[in-house]
């Protein structure tokens, strides 16, 4: 099984796609690896310096910090959850978080791609993301974004009125943002809380109602994301968890290798999801011409 046979969408899907994101009736859904560099002979530059780090850069960093190929030599330095736990314990959560922010949010700058998604019409935001860097580039386009971030504290979540428009839009940040200490989700310990959490009910629920409701009606568009990702892959499933599959609408993962036997069963056999068998680069001008009629500045 490969991208080109099983996981191809028709370019008429990313022209349904664009339809829906015209509409205003689209969910956008990002990932970190919104934030990977062009390939090459790409017409886009992204340079290292204004990236942040994927995953497991990220964790190659904070176990370069703490020490931890030392203190845990048969492990992997790139098992993010489990570094991170080891220099929280280490030094602390604050120190943590704020090397977190030093990594991907300090210095780093939107990509071509991020900037462009940012100026399409997606009312809806929800991001994995620690970083900053999507609402900057929001406030470059001219909106003015609001933003809810995960609790780990059973509390009522913020009500989002009046609804999103395309210059407004609604972003929830479901792991964190850096400049909330107490909402980043990144340890064992924080995926524990954070599922427990998803069990919440009704307005003590960790996810806005608004998405909620909307994942029954809208469209979804991953991009930035591998769902070879147990988190991930557990996150899709929790916030669709009894929901009648029939009255989902269509979700897209915009991913170049899907994993063949998570494409097998998510999107031959139980069709939950549709993946686009393309890289960021690839996807996003061309979703992005198809909107505005203008080609990816």
């Amino acid at each position: 099984m490969t991208p080109t046979d099983e996981s191809t969408i028709e370019p008429e899907v990313t022209s349904a796609i664009a339809q829906q994101v015209i509409a205003g009736r689209c969910i956008l859904f990002l990932g970190a690896g919104v934030h990977c560099p062009p390939p090459d002979g790409s017409a886009y530059s992204y340079p290292a310096e204004e990236r942040p780090p994927m995953g497991g850069r990220l964790s190659e960093a904070l176990a370069a910090k703490s020490g931890f190929a030392g203190a845990f030599t048969k492990e992997s330095i790139n098992n993010l959850q489990r570094v991170s736990l080891y220099y929280q314990k280490r030094f602390s959560r604050s120190q943590l978080v704020d090397r977190i922010r030093e990594e991907v949010d300090a210095n780093k700058k939107p990509s071509p791609a991020l900037r462009a998604l940012a100026e399409l019409n997606f009312p809806l935001v929800i991001t994995t993301n620690f970083d900053t860097l999507f609402e900057r580039s929001l406030a470059a386009a001219g909106k003015s974004p609001r933003k809810a971030v995960y609790s780990p504290e059973s509390k009522p979540t913020p009500d989002c009125s009046p609804d999103p428009t395309a210059q407004r839009p609604f972003i929830f940040k479901i792991h964190g943002d850096v400049d909330q200490p107490e909402s980043i989700v990144i340890t064992d310990e924080d995926y524990i809380d954070f599922v427990l959490r998803m069990s919440d009910k009704n307005e003590f629920h960790p996810v806005p109602e608004i998405f909620r409701y909307n994942f029954k009606r809208w469209s979804t568009l991953f991009v930035g994301y591998s769902l070879l990702d147990y988190n991930l892959r557990l996150l899709f499933k929790t916030l669709r968890w009894k929901i009648d599959q029939a009255n989902i609408p269509d979700a897209y993962s915009v991913d170049l290798y899907p994993d063949p036997l998570i494409l097998d069963v998510w999107q031959n056999e139980r069709r939950y999801i549709k993946f686009i068998a393309q890289d960021v680069w690839t996807f996003v001008p061309r979703l992005y011409q198809l909107v505005t009629g203008k080609v990816m500045p």
